[in-house]
């Protein structure tokens, strides 16, 4: 009997479009996060490695030290972020037509946290990026603790004629383990903005990392779990892994921290994909790096790899990614 093809964010398109969809990545400078700017913490989250969550703006250059808040009153650089954004949309979407045949598109604000900034410069980025050729819609990556009432009325007003998705990093429904990572916010702020988003009438990707300190499978399947109940549309799963220049790179050389085994990844991994409801589609099942900033575990250096082995463990329970 042949395997059972996983729910994939891919087929979802296909079938929302009938056509072939890409996301296209962007970074648009002048976007921090409030667990870096010291609005809830400083230093980020134990495991992020600031630059390594902005790519590189190709031919547009960074604003360096330009960051906005929620509470920023002006924005004299927006015409700068704009073009950053056209840009990098240019380049990226004349090669996916190129190399993949990809006919529409969705811009995905991936870096940083991409709701915190004054509504006026949020509107003029989202409306922006609608406006380009073959756009489809928006997926925004964010933080519950950093989005506001009025954003997420404007999205859900946009969701009427496009597919807008927030993204949300969920990460752990453990409180103990959000304050040991730094997270700067608790399970129930997820919680509350996944609910209200989907009440609004927006999509929902939540993002899970298995692995974190102090966690067991069964800490990792119970995360898996509440998001599901939570109603998140779509779900990323992510294995945790150091990078230099981490808090958490300094955890693990004092042996504080010992990274998942590919094994454990792997079984907690299985387990949460059968528990999802078959509506959940899933856009990516594992995560790595694959340059010298990797300190920890290697198994996270090769994807193709990770992904073969996913797919036998899968095939053991009757499914393929």
């Amino acid at each position: 009997m042949q395997p059972k093809q996983i729910y994939t964010f891919g087929t979802y398109l296909h079938e929302r479009f009938r056509e072939k969809v890409f996301k296209v990545p962007v970074s648009v400078s002048g976007f921090t996060c409030p667990n870096i700017d010291g609005t809830v913490a400083r230093g980020g989250c134990t495991f992020c490695e600031n630059d390594s969550f902005s790519p590189s703006l190709g031919t547009t250059q960074p604003l360096k030290g330009f960051h906005l808040n929620l509470e920023s009153t002006e924005n004299p650089f927006l015409e700068k972020q704009l073009e950053q954004l056209e840009k990098q949309f240019e380049v990226l979407v004349s090669k996916f037509r190129r190399e993949y045949g990809a006919t529409k598109f969705i811009v995905y604000f991936q870096s940083f946290t991409n709701t915190y900034a004054p509504f006026e410069t949020l509107k003029a980025l989202y409306d922006k990026a609608l406006s380009f050729e073959d756009v489809v819609g928006l997926s925004i990556g964010t933080r519950s603790d950093s989005i506001t009432d009025e954003t997420l009325e404007y999205l859900a007003e946009l969701s009427k004629t496009k597919e807008i998705w927030v993204e949300y990093g969920i990460q752990s429904v453990y409180d103990e383990t959000l304050e040991r990572i730094n997270r700067g916010h608790d399970s129930a702020n997820v919680e509350h903005w996944i609910k209200k988003s989907k009440q609004a009438g927006l999509k929902v990707c939540g993002h899970l990392i298995f692995g974190l300190p102090g966690e067991t499978r069964d800490m990792m399947l119970e995360t898996a779990k509440k998001a599901y109940e939570w109603g998140i549309d779509s779900v990323k799963y992510h294995p945790l892994y150091v990078v230099k220049r981490t808090a958490l790179a300094n955890e693990y050389a004092r042996g504080e921290f010992t990274p998942i085994t590919e094994e454990a990844y792997i079984d907690t991994l299985v387990e949460a994909i059968t528990m999802k409801p078959e509506s959940v589609s899933v856009q990516r099942i594992t995560a790595g790096i694959d340059d010298d900033s990797l300190l920890a575990p290697q198994w996270c250096r090769d994807r193709n790899t990770q992904v073969r082995h996913i797919n036998a463990a899968l095939k053991k329970v009757g499914l393929k990614y």
